[in-house]
């Protein structure tokens, strides 16, 4: 007997959101791999006076639907800076789930359709809603959980992705390593160096004025990052907005600031930014915060001891990586973190990433401290 068609619509009423927020947590709940992201958090992710992404994107939200039943959903969006920094024509799509192939191809459709509308000549995704949200599709290392801030999806989705007609545009790679182990002795020669060169120092994030701080180290990634594949720069509101969202989250010696000195003046030039594993915390929340979600997430951050970490973020400004101090500083970050969150927070795994597949200095850092690439993200494209 076939199936009822799959009928495509907008998402336009609260039921609707609702329904589109939802879905995810039915139809990964046999995946033993996949967290629930905080209901809360996804729901203002997609709404547009809770995200300063708004400023500068619009996005269409689309629900499939089976007899009745709800069976997909996906994202169409057109952003401004992406318009600006990654060339004329191009829009995006991302947050797909889907139950069966049919839907994607349907889904998949209605996004492309509505690309189309906007003036739109190619399609690539998937992003969730930018590239500094989710961005790719998970091709490898689906046998074991996501970190924070990374996604995680079906394997089945990926032939449904390109016998839609898309073809790979970039990777992203994430490493993982046990932090428990010294670094090898070459890395420890270069950091040991570093420590003894006057015109080095390095600073825990002073917590205290976090908001100047996260803006400081944002700052440094918007010019760290500025030619790399599929840079957008974050805007001075998206930089508040992540600082607030960031503070309850971070410890002081988990963000470090490296200080060059000049002239008796010392300016920052790198850092790197590194996360409790929050996903291992409300793995159990079911994606609720209440009633008794928030209070077992604040219970398990005050305890203060994370098995895993991630480095979601880390730069060297523009200006010096071309230089042997680029990767010298690098090291002394990774090592000056690891040895804290070991000593510190009981740490044992860490993750760092992610990274672009073309990022030779990167991948060469990680190769180095004897990390392995443990999950592969894919973002693809296709003419309109």
């Amino acid at each position: 007997m076939s199936q009822s068609p799959v009928a495509v619509r907008p998402v336009r009423s609260k039921a609707d959101k609702k329904a589109f927020i939802d879905l995810a947590y039915r139809l990964n709940a046999d995946d033993p791999n996949w967290v629930p992201p905080l209901k809360d958090e996804v729901n203002g992710l997609i709404t547009p006076d809770k995200n300063p992404w708004f400023e500068h994107g619009e996005a269409q939200f689309f629900l499939a639907e089976r007899a009745g039943r709800i069976v997909g959903r996906i994202s169409a969006q057109v952003d401004r800076l992406v318009l600006e920094h990654m060339g004329a024509g191009l829009g995006q799509w991302g947050m797909f789930e889907g139950e069966d192939e049919e839907t994607f191809r349907a889904l998949i459709a209605a996004a492309e359709g509505w690309l189309r509308e906007k003036g739109m000549t190619r399609s690539m995704g998937p992003f969730s809603l930018g590239i500094w949200d989710e961005p790719g599709l998970l091709i490898e290392g689906h046998d074991h959980p996501p970190m924070v801030m990374m996604g995680h999806n079906k394997a089945a989705y990926e032939p449904w992705v390109e016998a839609a007609g898309y073809a790979k545009a970039k990777d992203l790679y994430t490493f993982e390593l046990d932090v428990t182990k010294q670094f090898p002795p070459l890395v420890q020669r270069i950091v040991a160096a570093g420590e003894k060169n006057p015109r080095i120092r390095l600073r825990d994030v002073d917590k205290s004025r976090f908001d100047e701080e996260a803006a400081l180290i944002l700052s440094i990634l918007n010019d760290a990052w500025s030619t790399n594949w599929g840079f957008i720069p974050l805007t001075d509101a998206e930089i508040a907005f992540a600082g607030k969202k960031l503070k309850p989250i971070v410890f002081g010696d988990m963000i470090r600031i490296a200080e060059l000195e000049s002239d008796g003046v010392w300016e920052p030039v790198a850092f790197m930014m590194t996360l409790p594993d929050l996903n291992l915390l409300m793995k159990d929340l079911g994606g609720e915060l209440f009633p008794f979600g928030w209070a077992k997430l604040l219970w398990r951050l005050h305890r203060k001891r994370f098995a895993q970490a991630r480095v979601p973020l880390m730069g060297v400004v523009k200006r010096l990586q071309a230089s042997r101090l680029a990767s010298q500083l690098a090291f002394m970050l990774i090592e000056t973190i690891r040895a804290g969150t070991v000593a510190h927070y009981g740490t044992t795994r860490g993750e760092v990433g992610w990274v672009l597949e073309d990022n030779g200095p990167m991948i060469s850092i990680a190769e180095a401290i004897d990390s392995r690439r443990n999950r592969t993200y894919r973002i693809y494209e296709k003419a309109l």
